[in-house]
């Protein structure tokens, strides 16, 4: 079997000395000489070989660099400290020198392909009120095979072992993906009578139940048998990695499959990125390369984790239909009592429709009506539910209040 991983780094180690190449040519492009204007087609050159050199994926986590944040008209210092770790996993506290206690906050982030930094603009909003702890997910192709499995039951470990370090009081916010496993784990640890319980759950933009307005991810996910899958979608890591051997869903498979469903798009913002670049529209080409920084930034998922994540939650539907277990217990989201609800959705998201999202909350019957709250989000897609504009002016202060109104109760 052709290992599609191999091929990958066969073209990397080909392709990636011409992009080197092509990021030195830049400033010498972009010379300008004394009393000689700086001509056209040299101008064109430079931004045609920072296009390409932009083409890169990268495999190593992009830095967080929240150095400062804004609180109460205050410029507070902010400093990362690692607060546990497992091989697949690091807590991060962003730890604020602030003048008193504010609401424990653990960001369950996504392990889709991307970094836990993906939620950089996310965090840098929450820090303004909250003591925020996030789930900083390793590349598993990083993770020796030796570490073990990791699959939908270990992540929802990991995030009953995160909250218990938060400690009790905290609260849990999950972004996306692992809105399932965020819900699985409280309603595991109410079942339970776990000490670090959260106080509050919200569970922005995640696939609760995709039987509800399904999407073009959705159909996909139900459009073949798990065998199919993992038959052409999972690769061994190649032996120059510290993770040889573990069979992975390889982020740059996931990137692909992403930009393909908006292919256009991209195709656009590269050709933009050039004509900025050609007409020293600096502002404008800082956008977009901030951007692809980060999406280009790629990290490998534990293959047990993928297929165990398409067959129950887009093809069996576990948890909404009462069939998920956890330590071959079912998990009951009813049993969810003391902690308050929160579900947050955007209008335009094409990866988790509206509606998803909201299952939650027909689930976790037990939860009171003065402790839920929905909000659809007006004009945004996925990623306006937790960065930009509307998140910061429109969702957060909904968010901010919720957790602040159900810390003191």
């Amino acid at each position: 079997m052709i290992n599609t991983y191999q091929l990958y780094q066969q073209y990397a180690d080909a392709t990636d000395p011409l992009r080197a190449w092509a990021r030195m040519m830049v400033p010498v492009f972009g010379l300008e000489w004394p009393g000689i204007p700086r001509h056209p087609v040299m101008r064109k050159l430079a931004s045609a070989c920072e296009v390409f050199a932009r083409t890169q994926l990268t495999h190593a986590r992009p830095g967080f660099d929240i150095g400062a944040v804004e609180e109460g008209g205050r410029t507070i210092a902010v400093h990362e400290e690692v607060v546990g770790a497992t091989p697949f996993c690091t807590l991060l506290r962003f730890r604020k020198a602030t003048s008193g206690p504010q609401p424990r906050l653990l960001v369950v982030a996504p392990m889709s392909g991307h970094f836990a930094t993906l939620l950089r603009g996310t965090v840098k909003t929450l820090l303004r009120d909250h003591d925020v702890y996030i789930t900083d997910w390793h590349n598993a192709r990083d993770v020796a095979p030796g570490h073990g499995r990791f699959g939908m039951e270990e992540y929802v470990s990991h995030v009953i072992g995160m909250l218990e370090l938060v400690g009790p009081g905290g609260h849990l916010l999950a972004v996306c993906q692992p809105t399932v496993a965020a819900l699985s784990a409280t309603a595991v640890m109410a079942q339970a009578g776990h000490r670090a319980l959260p106080r509050s759950l919200t569970l922005m933009a995640g696939p609760i139940d995709t039987r509800i307005n399904p999407t073009a991810v959705n159909e996909l996910a139900r459009s073949r048998p798990i065998e199919w899958f993992e038959r052409n979608l999972i690769s061994a890591v190649p032996a120059r990695h510290a993770g040889a051997g573990r069979r992975v869903y390889p982020g740059f498979v996931q990137l692909g499959a992403f930009m393909n469903m908006n292919l256009k798009r991209h195709v656009d913002a590269f050709r933009n990125l050039y004509q900025y670049l050609a007409e020293d529209e600096a502002d404008r080409a800082a956008q977009i390369k901030t951007f692809y920084e980060e999406y280009f930034a790629m990290a490998d998922l534990p293959a047990e984790f993928y297929l165990e994540t398409v067959r129950s939650v887009f093809q069996e539907h576990a948890l909404p239909r009462g069939m998920l277990r956890y330590q071959g217990r079912l998990v009951d989201p009813a049993a969810i009592r003391r902690t308050a609800l929160f579900t947050i959705e955007g209008e335009k998201d094409d990866i988790c429709a509206v509606g998803q999202t909201l299952a939650a909350q027909e689930l976790c019957t037990g939860i009171r009506p003065s402790m839920r709250l929905h909000h659809v989000q007006t004009a945004v897609g996925h990623y306006g539910v937790f960065n930009g504009r509307r998140w910061e002016n429109e969702i957060y202060p909904r968010l901010r209040d919720f957790i602040n109104m159900h810390h003191r109760m």
